[in-house]
């Protein structure tokens, strides 16, 4: 699932291929969009809000979409092939002159006034990577609940936007938390938000997410050179590996038992509190 990070820069990316430059082609192929045009308006700005997309356009519109687990924005040069998929996975297309942006396996669109997104997106607590970005307002939303387990916590958009699966277990590890502990059991609540804000910051402009010290650094001589892949993050991934700390193997466990997706990573040694293991292979 796109996190935060992700969306910021698919967001850069559809404003610098649309913004400024009125559409020659649109087709949204959902059914109750399926008679709109939008063609000749300008589109104004792509902004990110949380993992929301905003595409806003001349005449007081806005498309907004939401990728959720595999959704993606794709842009071409004209006449360049479209590989992003097949097309019956298209949901979206909006072209200029110059570029085309095609979105692929989209579940949510919608097309709302620019004056009402706050029906999409206003639920949604302060933007780590957003000009919103009120780390007081965030604690505050977070303590509000001090009984729900932190991971379910940070996960929870109306808290703050932006984290998703994997910043979740790697900020419980850099806290030091297993992701089952209260929010109001935290030593240092405060440094929840200042470590999501720092982590999303570093990585909005990298496409290989890093939140350890080693992920962006090259091998030793003669270890093959290149950056680290297998060291990029603390936790996530690493089911039954060491872990990069202490060595003990990494378990993971079912954070909501009603969302599969949201497996979640931890180290037993450095974050004790969790639940029994499940079996997890180790990873080759």
């Amino acid at each position: 699932m796109p996190e935060g990070d992700t969306v910021w820069r698919v967001a850069q990316r559809l404003h610098d291929a649309l913004a400024g430059r009125p559409l020659t082609r649109c087709d949204l192929r959902v059914p109750r969009l399926a008679t709109v045009d939008l063609t000749g308006r300008e589109v104004r700005e792509v902004v990110p809000r949380g993992k929301h997309l905003l595409t806003r356009f001349t005449g007081g519109l806005t498309l907004h979409s939401h990728l959720r687990m595999d959704g993606a924005w794709q842009i071409y040069a004209a006449g360049e092939r479209w590989r992003g998929g097949p097309t019956h996975q298209i949901r979206a297309v909006l072209g200029t002159p110059d570029h085309t942006a095609v979105g692929y396996r989209l579940p949510v669109l919608d097309l709302l006034r620019t004056a009402d997104e706050s029906r999409a997106v206003g639920h949604l607590g302060p933007d780590l990577l957003g000009p919103d970005w009120d780390p007081e307002e965030a604690l505050r939303r977070l303590l509000a609940a001090p009984e729900r387990p932190l991971g379910e916590a940070l996960l929870d958009q109306r808290n703050l936007a932006g984290i998703g699966n994997v910043y979740k277990s790697e900020l419980c590890f850099l806290l030091r938390a297993a992701p089952w502990l209260p929010v109001g059991e935290l030593p240092d609540p405060e440094r929840v938000p200042t470590l999501a804000k720092r982590l999303l910051e570093a990585n909005k402009h990298r496409p290989a997410r890093t939140t350890t010290p080693w992920g962006d650094r090259p091998r030793p001589m003669g270890a093959g050179g290149g950056a680290r892949p297998d060291r990029r993050l603390w936790v996530y991934g690493r089911a039954g590996r060491p872990c990069l700390r202490c060595g003990t193997a990494v378990r993971t466990a079912d954070q909501d038992p009603a969302a599969a997706e949201r497996v979640t990573y931890w180290c037993p040694a450095c974050q004790p509190g969790g639940p029994a293991p499940r079996s997890t292979p180790p990873t080759n």
